[in-house]
């Protein structure tokens, strides 16, 4: 069986969450959900990142994910693991263990808290890249590390063989262009930004790693289709009618409105792990709100779809 090729990689891939049973991972409703986003034409499998508490998962625990998401995906789609951390020797081993396991790449983040130069980052990224064989994408998000990868650090790290991408969740929609005319089209460019997805797909982007399509993922790709066609109109449209849930989506600290709103489909036990816990009681009545706006009033059975992004995107 072919291995899935992050080159290619465009449309809409949920940042997973992980659902708990008390101390435990519940595997079965993992394992569900992601078949469901498969179902539903997800372009990837995003885990042990932000959106799935990857900083209380211990490393038996992402492993377990890794194969777990693997085992659901068959081949069809990549898994993408989270690989983030401060420390880079930390960063590394799980990069390589995320490799042992199995996974088809690795989304790793700016290093948080201790805000390095850009030299600093540049290092960083090269020292994971030169230590597995997976192919990686650098994730840029500094509302929550605290420094931004510049626009020459990311060409340079570019001109590394095995990294073919980033996931952009800066909102500033300048780099976009200056990144895709500086790179060319095979670089992956993947908005981390559910705000803006729409408007960083028409400047050029190849998709969104998102945590609204974990609610309504169909509804994303219709968006991401729409707007990769040139059907403006259409997908402002689906924008329009998106944007109450990711307010809601974005009350708090995801993923806490996000399990929230999962538990009230019967996707997922809302559980958290501290120090995350449950949101506030405005939270839940917008997460409600903007639920039954968009028609989706109780538990959702499992809908298969014939569509693929991907054969868009092939």
């Amino acid at each position: 069986m072919k291995t899935p090729d992050l080159s290619t990689l465009c449309g809409y891939a949920s940042a997973l969450p992980i659902p708990f049973k008390g101390e435990r991972l519940d595997a079965g409703g993992f394992e569900a959900f992601c078949e469901w986003q498969m179902d539903q034409g997800n372009a990837a499998l995003v885990v042990n990142g932000t959106t799935g508490e990857a900083p209380t998962l211990t490393m038996p625990e992402q492993d377990q994910i890794v194969r777990m998401a693997l085992g659901v995906a068959r081949g069809q789609i990549p898994v993408i693991a989270g690989a983030g951390s401060n420390s880079t020797s930390h960063a590394i081993e799980i990069a390589q263990n995320a490799q042992r396991a199995g996974a088809n790449g690795v989304l790793a983040v700016t290093p948080y808290y201790n805000k390095p130069s850009q030299e600093g980052l540049f290092r960083h990224f090269r020292a994971i890249h030169d230590a597995t064989d997976l192919p990686i994408l650098l994730y840029d998000v500094p509302a929550r590390t605290g420094c931004e990868i510049a626009l020459d650090t990311i060409c340079r790290l570019a001109e590394l063989p095995r990294i073919v991408g980033l996931k952009d969740a800066t909102g500033d929609l300048a780099r976009q262009g200056v990144l895709r005319r500086a790179l060319g089209k095979q670089f992956r460019l993947l908005s981390g930004d559910d705000w803006t997805a729409l408007d960083f797909l028409a400047l050029g982007g190849d998709g969104c790693i998102s945590v609204v399509s974990n609610v309504v993922p169909k509804l994303c790709n219709r968006l991401f289709l729409a707007g990769a066609c040139g059907e403006q109109v259409q997908a402002r449209l689906i924008e329009r009618r998106l944007r109450p849930l990711i307010t809601a989506l974005f009350a708090e600290s995801n993923p806490v409105p996000l399990k929230w709103a999962l538990g009230l489909m019967g996707r997922m036990s809302p559980e958290l792990r501290l120090p995350l816990c449950g949101p506030s009681e405005s939270t839940r009545t917008a997460v409600q709100k903007a639920r039954a706006q968009l028609g989706l009033v109780g538990p959702h059975r499992l809908v298969r779809s014939a569509t693929r992004v991907a054969a868009f995107c092939g």
